[in-house]
């Protein structure tokens, strides 16, 4: 199944990633067919559920600190860093125009 412009730019505003290079596209359209099995599945008469472990009662611990003040170790594992705040990329990435994907999106 091919994924038209329309939805690889819907995608690329939702999740921030780029797909203008063959390799994106194609481990989308994996994805999607992967996706599609669920599909094949007969659902009729099964009740949705709110929890995998719906037959089980969960119980919540209590949120006790037990270890602190490792910020340091912690930004270690940081690409990059501003002061004490992790650095994430931008929410709004520089993305191609619909009319440049078409163009990419007919060779693949």
């Amino acid at each position: 199944q091919k994924v038209s412009v329309e939805v690889l730019d819907h995608l690329e505003h939702l999740a921030l990633v780029d797909f203008r290079d063959a390799e994106g596209v194609e481990r989308l359209q994996k994805a999607i067919q992967f996706a599609d099995q669920l599909h094949e599945v007969n659902t009729n008469g099964v009740e949705p559920m709110d929890s995998v472990l719906e037959d089980r009662c969960l119980y919540l611990r209590e949120d006790d600190v037990t270890e602190g003040n490792c910020t340091k170790e912690l930004l270690k594992n940081a690409r990059a860093k501003v002061e004490e705040y992790f650095v994430a990329p931008p929410g709004n990435i520089p993305l191609p125009k619909l009319e440049e994907r078409e163009t990419f999106l007919q060779g693949s």
